[in-house]
């Protein structure tokens, strides 16, 4: 914190679309700001990092805004310089980088709070269009900047909306940064040290490997600032994770509140004829067809609810292992699937089986006399045994033993998305839940 002379009014500080595919990262922007800031102000601890609709096309990678909040008596430098900082770090040469900034004043809270809550929400679930962001600012005023398309001004607001909104599971990230000089170049981390980070707080952390696959999930390959980020549930047990990490060494570090693991994004409704494109889902159906894989690994089955509509649900090849549950399922299951709906397909993030359907067998009889096969005996002839002549009219029905089972299952964490909640975090749930490691 800085002088307490400083202490003013509260502002709220929302910051979306400053990176690209090729570089940066808006949380490095809000870790420079949560330092640079406090000549300013005193910086509330932990800023929050808010991920929005996963299936928006135009998204850069992560599809995350952020939120700072400052309490300040230096409103306009602290705008002027936000701004400034923004103008100078984004990622202004990618077509798809749209920065914008909205500033959220004390007494402009109460008056905007219903309506950014519900547009937090939103942004998180559904489809936003920037128009409709530049109207909220109009109508109430709020100071806001917009650069090229303005289409930042989308999450800007609904970070500002997650702030004054306190009744949304949170969860928290520890990130740590690179040196500007190594940017773009292989990361240097002792992978040991990840399982080693997760075997002592796992399951208050999670997806910082990914045990089954033997793979560290929590490392991004992707040119950007963030070296690896850690989450978990309370600031105190991701900086105790973080600190058992060997790598090369850090700039800076930022812990976030985010919504992150919380399944926010999924939408529960009653029918398929529900559903509509780039929103995310939990619907329940009976399996319609059997499961297939295709070349390159995706398998996929449909299910049916009797609304009249299908559904085709997908587990693609980066779902590993969680492939062999999809292809155990037969006709007749009855499911509820969990995921994003996108180009008519639903690509399955969580699955629970609520009936496994019997699977029955048939085969021709045995003979009673010699134990041998029976063979047809020709069209509607029924069966006879060739040694003996024992005849049979009626084929055998056999139930075999399903080897799946009723529960909760989910992806690996090497697929696991931002907002997708790990069932270890559902762990006061009744119904059996397979935790994937």
């Amino acid at each position: 914190m800085c002088n307490p002379n400083n202490q003013g009014h509260i502002m709220i500080i929302g910051i979306d679309d400053t990176d690209s595919r090729e570089g940066m990262c808006t949380t490095y922007l809000g870790a420079l700001l949560m330092e640079e800031l406090k000549q300013y102000g005193n910086i509330q601890k932990h800023p929050f990092l808010v991920r929005l609709n996963p299936t928006i096309p135009y998204k850069t990678r992560g599809n995350a805004s952020i939120a700072i909040v400052i309490e300040t008596v230096h409103s306009d430098k602290v705008i002027a310089y936000v701004i400034s900082r923004i103008s100078t770090m984004a990622a202004m040469e990618c077509e798809m980088t749209n920065p914008g900034v909205v500033f959220i004043h004390d007494h402009e809270r109460e008056l905007i709070k219903e309506v950014l809550c519900t547009f937090f929400l939103k942004a998180v679930r559904d489809v936003i269009a920037i128009e409709e962001a530049k109207t909220i600012i109009s109508k109430f005023g709020l100071h806001s900047r917009g650069f090229k398309n303005g289409r930042g001004l989308i999450g800007a607001l609904a970070a500002c909306g997650a702030v004054l909104n306190p009744d949304w599971d949170q969860t928290f990230e520890y990130l740590a940064y690179r040196q500007k000089e190594k940017w773009g170049t292989p990361r240097n981390v002792d992978k040991r040290s990840f399982f080693i980070a997760d075997n002592a707080t796992y399951p208050a952390t999670w997806d910082t490997v990914d045990i089954s696959n033997r793979v560290v999930v929590c490392v991004p390959h992707s040119p950007d600032p963030v070296l690896y980020g850690i989450r978990g549930e309370n600031p105190d047990i991701v900086k105790k994770a973080a600190e058992m990490i060997v790598s090369e060494p850090i700039e800076r570090s930022c812990i976030y509140r985010t919504n992150q693991g919380t399944d926010q994004h999924l939408i529960s409704i009653g029918s398929i004829s529900e559903m509509k494109e780039m929103h995310s889902y939990i619907v329940a159906g009976f399996v319609s067809n059997d499961p297939f894989t295709i070349a390159g690994g995706h398998t996929f089955f449909s299910i049916s609810d009797g609304s009249g509509v299908s559904l085709d649900c997908a587990a693609f090849e980066p779902t590993k292992n969680f492939r062999s549950l999809i292809r155990r399922l037969i006709k007749g299951d009855f499911v509820k699937v969990y995921g994003s709906y996108l180009n008519n397909t639903l690509n399955i993030e969580k699955m629970e089986i609520l009936y496994v359907a019997p699977l029955v067998v048939s085969h021709n009889p045995d003979c009673p006399s010699c134990g041998k096969r029976m063979e047809s005996a020709g069209r509607d002839q029924g069966y006879r045994c060739r040694k003996c002549g024992t005849r049979s009219s009626t084929l055998v029905h056999k139930k075999i033993k399903r080897d799946i089972e009723p529960g909760i299952y989910e992806v690996p964490p090497c697929a696991r998305r931002h907002l997708a909640k790990p069932l270890i975090r559902l762990r006061e749930q009744s119904a059996k839940i397979f935790p994937s490691r």
